[in-house]
């Protein structure tokens, strides 16, 4: 018999061990681990051709350890204890134990998206705080990476070179027709002309708006700009008229609205950026991890 060499045992096997134990089956463990059953069943199996010995019994009525598993167990949590205890070390060392990540968005991003990332954030590092400063125009979000007031936008990516940015999503307008429509949800331009428009007079919404009705022959009525999105929202459900808006910033869209496909394609790539040769503190790098491990982005 070959000698025992303990540094072939993976973390791995070992994490899916300690789930079994605690969850009680292997199907529990996996759920837990967001991992396929057969890939826990894998790493038990291999733990075990490692060792040598059965760790586990499997039965109807669930998983039991064994004799030997009851002291491997009690082994295994010590040595995923010491791991915790290593990366606690690691995280104070890098002054991830406090910290504040200043954030400039768009209101719309701060509702759908930021939650989840900030969620996971405290998760992993609960100490750090997060300050978010909602801002309805682009030029002012880019401001504030400009000058400091920001670590990182969740908005449209700005341009240039100073930046760093990672795309998160492509956001469609979308047409909200007012309870009163019956027609189809791809729109032409002559349905939309049929009912006062009411667009956002948010610059950076109202220029694209603006430039692609620019190419439309059919002559559409603008009857109402306004800065709210929910006022905009409010008018429609009251029939006042037919919208034109970002999807995340309609949203929740209220029951009554139809939502419709605009006769052309208009969307807006939203992301994250930050400045690229800034002194970033190590708080805002943890929230980047947040953000990737939310499935935002690569």
């Amino acid at each position: 018999m070959h000698p025992f060499n303990p540094y072939k045992i993976k973390i791995s096997q070992l994490v899916a061990f300690v789930a079994i134990a605690d969850h009680g089956t292997f199907s529990a463990a996996a759920l837990a681990l967001d991992l396929s059953q057969s890939t826990v069943s894998h790493a038990i199996a291999a733990l075990e051709a490692e060792l040598g010995v059965q760790l586990i019994k499997r039965s109807r009525q669930g998983a039991q350890l064994t004799v030997v598993g009851d002291r491997v167990m009690k082994e295994a949590h010590a040595i995923l204890r010491h791991l915790d205890n290593i990366s606690q070390e690691a995280n104070q060392a890098r002054g991830l134990r406090g910290g504040q990540v200043h954030i400039a968005a768009y209101r719309s991003m701060a509702t759908h998206l930021l939650p989840s990332a900030i969620s996971r954030l405290h998760d992993l590092y609960p100490t750090i705080k997060v300050k978010i400063t909602e801002f309805d125009e682009f030029y002012n979000i880019e401001k504030a990476l400009l000058n400091g007031q920001a670590d990182l936008s969740v908005a449209e990516l700005p341009e240039g070179d100073e930046f760093e940015t990672w795309e998160i999503l492509c956001d469609d307008y979308l047409a909200l027709m007012p309870p009163s429509f019956t027609g189809p949800t791809q729109l032409t331009w002559a349905d939309l002309a049929a009912y006062p428009l009411i667009v956002s007079s948010v610059n950076t919404c109202s220029h694209r708006i603006h430039n692609c009705l620019k190419t439309v022959e059919t002559s559409l009525n603008i009857a109402y700009e306004l800065r709210e999105d929910s006022t905009i929202i409010g008018m429609v459900l009251r029939n006042l008229g037919a919208a034109i808006l970002p999807r995340m910033a309609a949203e929740p869209i209220p029951k009554g609205i139809k939502v419709c496909k605009l006769p052309c394609v208009l969307t807006r790539t939203i992301g994250i950026a930050m400045l690229k040769d800034a002194l970033h503190p190590p708080a805002v790098y943890a929230f980047l991890d947040a953000l990737r491990q939310a499935g935002m982005f690569t």
